[in-house]
Formats: structure tokens, C-alpha cells, sequence
């Protein structure tokens, strides 16, 4: 039998999501698509989840966005489907931007583990993540101004919020590579690594912000999401509305209660 193209792991409150196509650069097939938006469905409705690893197996690439040799001619009619997943394909189009987190927001921190070069929509499922490791040999490029095609994973509208406009507009207009010290230099990712400590300093970063109390981080990465697309007016009230009912949690009076003790809080979720 053949691996499963996507791998979910779970260890101490964490999700680990691997992207398991290495032979294909860990594009994403129809299978792997439906798999993957069924995933983040799975993974926001699960309270024992409190963050996510996103990363790609193998030592070639994170993810080289979708397999356009079978979304095409699928999309197009060229090619009749050949099982449930390219029936699911053409059931729900959407799927896809599910997948890539384009239109689903999974609610819990997402922590990238970008081992290798990120192509396409690989570079749009890193810019729905919340924070990122990134190789020193791993390299992000969004080819698809060179093929005559549209970033329509998210690029135009994350990109330039993400990155000074020059530079967005350098790797969205030219499709030239990004390296790992650019990236960082820009804020574009958090730590670089050697790749064989990539993934391992995703998850350490995991981990801890899966010991803190959930509903607060919840709540702050929810208000931050929705400030981004606001004013700083309208943010400071959104904020006021989500941050009041996290004074009140049992995880708020055990957090004051540790600290006073100087005991480590332990956190329940409520």
C-alpha cells in the first residue's frame, strides 16, 4: 500500500500536520486537498487541540501549492474523475481554498515548519499560519506570473499586508525566489534553522503556546485576525468586546492564582 498523502500526529496538546507527497514536492492532489481541508475542519472543532505544526515531508519542499496536472484538466472537464476525491473536487470547488486556509480559519495558532523551498500555494498556506521556521536552504516563490497564471490562494491580499509593498510586489510581479535571510529580515518568518532543526523548533514553539490557557490565546489571535481589516477605532472596540469575557475565566483565576503562588497555572480550558 502506498503512504497516506497527509500525516496527523498529536502529542501534548499539539497537532503535528505533515504534508506527505515528498515524490511530488508535497503538491497538493486532489486527495491530499480534500484531506487536508477535512483536516482543518477536524482539527477546529477538537478542544484537546490548542496549536498546530504544519510542515512537508522529505528534504525537497514544504509544499509546491496544488498539483495543476490533475486540478486542471479536472477543473476544466479534460479529464473525467477517477474516484471520490476528484468527486469531491468537483462537488465542492472551494475545497481547495479550504485547504490552502484561504476561506476557513482553524482558530488555533498554526506554527509553519517550512523545511524546504515553498512554491505557489505552498507560499499561500505559510501566509494563513500564524508564525514560522523556515530552513536556511529553504527558499519561497510565487511562480505563477512566470506560467501566466494568478496567485489565487490569497497572495495579492496577505502578501502586501505581510510584507513592505516593494518587496510583495517583487515576488508577486516577478515570481523570484525569496531566500530564508530575506524572509527573515522582512518579518516574513520568525526563526531560521538548519533544516534538521526546523521542524523540532516548530514544535517547541508549539508546545509552549499550548501550555498557556487556550481560550486566552484564542481570543487574542482572534482579535489580532480581526484588526488587521479594521480601524484602529473599530479594533480598540472588537478588542474591549473579545478580551472581557476572558477576565472571567476559570483559566484567568488560575493564572493569577499560580503567579501569586509561584506555581506553574495549570490550564483547563474553561
Amino acid at each position: 500500500m502506498s503512504e497516506p498523502p497527509l500525516l496527523i500526529d498529536y502529542a501534548a496538546n499539539v497537532a503535528t500536520v505533515t504534508l506527505n507527497r515528498p515524490a511530488a514536492l508535497n503538491a497538493l492532489s486532489p486527495q491530499l486537498a480534500v484531506e487536508l481541508a477535512d483536516c482543518w475542519r477536524a482539527l477546529a472543532a477538537d478542544n484537546a487541540v490548542r496549536a498546530i505544526v504544519l510542515t512537508g515531508a522529505g528534504d525537497r519542499a514544504f509544499c509546491a501549492g496544488a498539483d495543476l496536472k490533475r486540478f486542471v484538466p479536472l477543473g476544466k472537464g479534460l479529464r473525467a474523475p477517477e474516484d471520490e476525491w476528484d468527486r469531491r473536487v468537483l462537488a465542492d470547488p472551494k475545497i481547495l481554498d479550504i485547504a490552502l486556509l484561504r476561506t476557513f480559519d482553524v482558530g488555533k495558532p498554526v506554527i509553519a515548519g517550512i523545511q524546504a523551498q515553498a512554491i505557489g500555494g505552498g507560499v499561500e498556506l505559510i501566509q494563513a499560519t500564524d508564525l514560522r521556521v523556515m530552513a536556511d536552504s529553504a527558499t519561497l516563490s510565487l511562480k505563477e506570473v512566470q506560467w501566466g497564471l494568478f496567485p489565487a490562494g490569497g497572495s495579492t491580499v496577505l502578501l502586501p499586508r505581510q510584507l513592505p509593498w516593494v518587496i510583495a510586489m517583487e515576488m508577486l510581479l516577478t515570481g523570484r525566489a525569496m531566500t530564508a535571510a530575506e524572509a527573515l529580515s522582512h518579518g516574513l518568518v520568525n526563526h531560521v534553522t538548519q533544516p534538521k532543526h526546523t521542524l523540532a523548533a516548530a514544535l517547541r514553539i508549539a508546545t509552549g503556546i499550548a501550555g498557556l490557557a487556550p481560550l486566552a490565546v484564542q481570543a487574542i489571535r482572534h482579535a489580532a485576525r480581526l484588526a488587521r481589516s479594521t480601524t484602529i477605532e473599530a479594533g480598540m472596540a472588537l478588542e474591549s468586546e473579545i478580551s472581557e469575557p476572558i477576565f472571567h475565566t476559570a483559566d484567568a483565576a488560575e493564572g493569577l492564582a499560580a503567579f501569586a503562588e509561584r506555581r506553574t497555572p495549570r490550564y483547563v480550558g474553561a
